[in-house]
This record gives structure tokens, sequence and C-alpha cells, in this order.
């Protein structure tokens, strides 16, 4: 079978990579030498796919259903092998190897067209912050992962220089309230590190399993912000989305015993960093309901 990736993955891939990336290139006969290797069947490309990985469907010797992701190096996927392999199925999709070539996983099947976000809102919601308390375990005493300190480090310097006048304030003020978290940060734990309703996939063995982490290693509030903007499209769209936002804020901090101010703090640098983010790679719709849910905070 063809192994082409999906459009959204090229489109993605062109954003962060804008000046070409061989891997692209290489991906199909990467993807036919994975499936080789392990002696399977291939059956299909997911699609339409993740923004920074290829998936395929496969079926094993003994005809387990499985999955094969490959992934080029700056997507981390070393990183998140290590942390399939710590959580071991516990709230996460089961890493079947643990190790292989660089930058392809072999994983378990989940149902990969059902996510939490096919349920109403508010159930979608309880079910997705479930799923992630229980991601969050104590990291290995020798763990490499990247911090929450050292990936918003990062963020902060590109959202320095991406900030025009018009977003100048908003970055100021999730640059500021970055730092005060920062300084008074609770124990750290091991992070799913960008999870969101679509990361969680129905499974067999259990209801709801998170997929596709890239993990880092801080404070949980910093994992649950993400969430928090979770259909951003409804929120703008409707009239009493800066209610809801802010509703929705307190109930998840409740729901997981955290703090709700600093749920807010993180969810706004969040949500800054990611419309400077992407009014930078040519996003300008993104941007602008990014940056307005900001507003709310």
């Amino acid at each position: 079978m063809a192994f082409e990736p999906p459009p959204r993955l090229v489109k993605a891939l062109g954003e962060t990579a804008p000046d070409g990336d061989d891997w692209l290139g290489k991906l199909p006969q990467a993807a036919e030498q994975a499936v080789v290797t392990r002696e399977s069947a291939a059956e299909r490309v997911q699609v339409p796919g993740g923004r920074s990985s290829l998936v395929v469907l496969i079926r094993l010797p003994d005809g387990t259903p499985a999955v094969l992701k490959l992934a080029p190096r700056r997507a981390r996927p070393e990183s998140e092998r290590a942390a399939l392999a710590h959580w071991d199925g516990r709230g996460a999709v089961r890493l079947l190897e643990p190790a292989g070539a660089e930058g392809v996983l072999l994983l378990e099947r989940l149902h990969p067209d059902v996510s939490v976000r096919s349920l109403p809102e508010a159930r979608s919601m309880l079910e997705a912050a479930g799923a992630l308390r229980r991601l969050w375990v104590e990291p290995p005493a020798d763990h490499v992962f990247e911090t929450v300190a050292g990936r918003t480090e990062r963020q902060a310097a590109a959202m320095r220089a991406g900030a025009d006048a018009e977003s100048a304030p908003l970055v100021d003020a999730a640059l500021a309230v970055r730092e005060e978290l920062l300084a008074s940060a609770p124990p750290a734990r091991l992070l799913h590190g960008t999870f969101r309703q679509s990361k969680v996939l129905a499974g067999d063995r259990s209801p709801w399993l998170a997929v596709g982490p890239d993990p880092v290693v801080g404070e949980c509030a910093f994992d649950l912000a993400r969430l928090v903007r979770d259909r951003v499209e409804d929120l703008i769209a409707s009239a009493s989305g800066a209610a809801t936002t802010r509703r929705r804020v307190k109930r998840l901090a409740d729901s997981l015993d955290l703090d709700q101010e600093r749920l807010r703090g993180w969810t706004l640098f969040r949500a800054v960093e990611s419309g400077v983010r992407a009014r930078r790679v040519g996003r300008p719709r993104d941007a602008e309901l990014l940056l307005e849910f900001a507003a709310w905070l």
C-alpha cells in the first residue's frame, strides 16, 4: 500500500520547517520498512491524522491490531517513548516495544476515530480531566524530560520576538504571570504536555486513554491549561463565551483540586503563546481567536 502523508501533516510540518525537511520525502519508505521489519500487515494510514506524525494501522503477525507511529526528531518521539514506558498503560496508550528505530513507535490500537470530543461538552470535559489526572505521576528519578520552566523559556523568547503593537499588552501580561508561577511552583509531576480532548481516544481495556504526549515535567495546572480552551471556536461564537470560560476554569480547577488562579495564569500564557505562534506561521484567523480568548482571562 501507499504510505503517503496526509495533507494535514504536510501543511503542519511546512509551518514548522518552512525551509524544507527531507523527513517527509523519506517517510513512505520509512513507513514501509517499519511494517516489513515487524512482519505485519498494513491496513491504512489514519486520516486526517495528526500534525506531527504519521499513524499507520497494522496487524501484527499473530493478528493483534496495533499502530505504527512515525515522527520527526523535532517532535521528540523518543521523549514520548520514555513517557509511555513510564506510564506503562496507566491512563495512556500502551507502548508495545520498549525500543526501536528512532522516531518509530509501536503502540496498542485504540479506536482512532472515537475521541472524547465526540461526547457532549460537559461530559467530554469531565472524562478528559479524569483521564489526565491518571497521568500525573512522579517522574523517573533520572529523567531527561524537558521541564515547564525550560519549555516556556523558549516560548517566551519567541513571544517577545513575535509580538506586535496589538498583541504586546497580552504578551507582557503572559510573560509576567509566567514569572510569578515559576517562582512559586508546587511539586513537579510528569505531564502529558499537549493535552486536549482530541488526545483522548476510546479503548477496550479502559474507556478513555490518552495518546500523543509531548511530555514535560512541572506543575499540573500547566497541563490542564490547554484543555480550558478546547472548542475555542464555539466559545468565541457564544455571547456568553467569556463567562463560560471563567466558569470552566473554576470547574476544572475544582474537579482536580488545583489552584484556580494558577490554572487561569497558565491558561493565559499558553493561549497567548499559541496565538502569537499562529500569527507567525500565517494562520491569522487562529491567532485572532486565541488572542480574543486570552483577553477574557
